[in-house]
């Protein structure tokens, strides 16, 4: 996979907005998931542990046993045109640049492939004098956004400047409480509400990190325009790993305790992701409905905005703001 193709010198536009988004594996396949996670799992930003003792772990223990586990995980989700990450995402951001004319739009990843460094050098080697880079977490963290913000601080010159979060931006707030909406009107709205959202470390919240303020205000504000009550949903995040405590209750746990209350039909809607991926429909509409399942209970999985129309007019509308554009 490769970026969108960045103009040569003299032919690109004077402004550019980058859509940037976590990164996958160039393949299904136990090497190239080897190869994201040791970039990914290797910034001090995701695992903050002194280098000298992480970085021989992580290559000499984790990595070669992790990639094989993980590499058929990506294969059940697989599409033609690479991981669903991947492909959504490179069609949202051609669905932006048709909404911003004269304005050029790039999709990058910061890890993985077309790296986010990669093509900050390439838009500012082509002359480009107003580079924008939007994240696509609508959620600030230490933990992903400030990762980009390495990046562009490193290579992207004082022309580039990047957007924080728009975990508030009632267009995005409308976005996902409509798709509740629509997914409800399809399959009924009989089922309890259950966001999920990515997990961090609790230690990172302890330092400041206002991710898991910022979750709580998306899903409220979201239940909200949904016309949802405060007993129809419930907040939980997912993924988490290894051994240190992270910031709670998990989407695992909330599940079974909603089974538990006798609750049968769950949807489920994680809109701390722009785009599906692994962690959502391997982990929540396979693994986690399988386990909601076997205790008696069916769980329907509302998918993220991906490269959906009204995605596009919201990713759009953020980058006019942000570019002092009009109309």
């Amino acid at each position: 996979m490769t970026a969108s193709p960045v103009p040569p010198p003299g032919a690109a536009p004077a402004t550019a907005v980058v859509l940037a988004n976590l990164g996958t594996p160039d393949a299904p396949t136990p090497q190239a998931v080897r190869r994201y996670l040791g970039e990914f799992l290797g910034d001090r930003r995701v695992v903050d542990l002194p280098r000298l003792l992480w970085l021989p772990l992580l290559h000499g223990v984790i990595l070669p046993l992790r990639a094989p586990k993980v590499a058929p995980k990506y294969a059940q989700v697989w599409m033609e045109g690479g991981s669903p990450l991947a492909v959504h995402h490179r069609r949202l951001a051609a669905a932006v640049q048709e909404r911003l004319p004269g304005v050029r739009v790039v999709d990058a990843m910061r890890y993985g492939n077309p790296s986010l460094a990669g093509v900050l050098r390439e838009l500012r080697a082509a002359g480009t004098r107003d580079i924008l880079v939007l994240p696509m977490y609508p959620q600030y963290s230490t933990t992903t956004t400030a990762s980009m913000g390495d990046v562009v601080a490193a290579v992207g010159g004082p022309a580039t400047r990047m957007l924080q979060d728009y975990h508030d931006d009632p267009a995005w707030v409308e976005a996902v409480a409509s798709s509740i909406r629509e997914h409800r009107q399809r399959h009924g709205d009989r089922g309890h509400l259950l966001f999920s959202f990515h997990g961090i470390p609790q230690k990172v919240v302890d330092a400041g990190d206002p991710y898991q303020r910022q979750c709580e205000a998306s899903a409220a504000a979201i239940a909200a325009a949904a016309g949802l009550g405060p007993d129809d949903w419930t907040l939980a995040y997912q993924s988490q790993f290894g051994r240190a405590k992270w910031i709670g209750p998990s989407t695992s746990d909330t599940l079974q305790q909603l089974a538990d209350r006798g609750v049968t039909e769950v949807d489920v809607i994680a809109p701390g992701f722009a785009a599906d991926c692994l962690e959502t429909l391997e982990e929540v509409s396979m693994m986690l409905a399988e386990e909601f399942a076997a205790r008696g209970g069916q769980l329907r999985y509302i998918p993220c905005l991906n490269d959906s129309a009204v995605h596009a007019d919201v990713v759009a509308g953020l980058a006019r703001r942000e570019l002092g554009l009009t109309g």
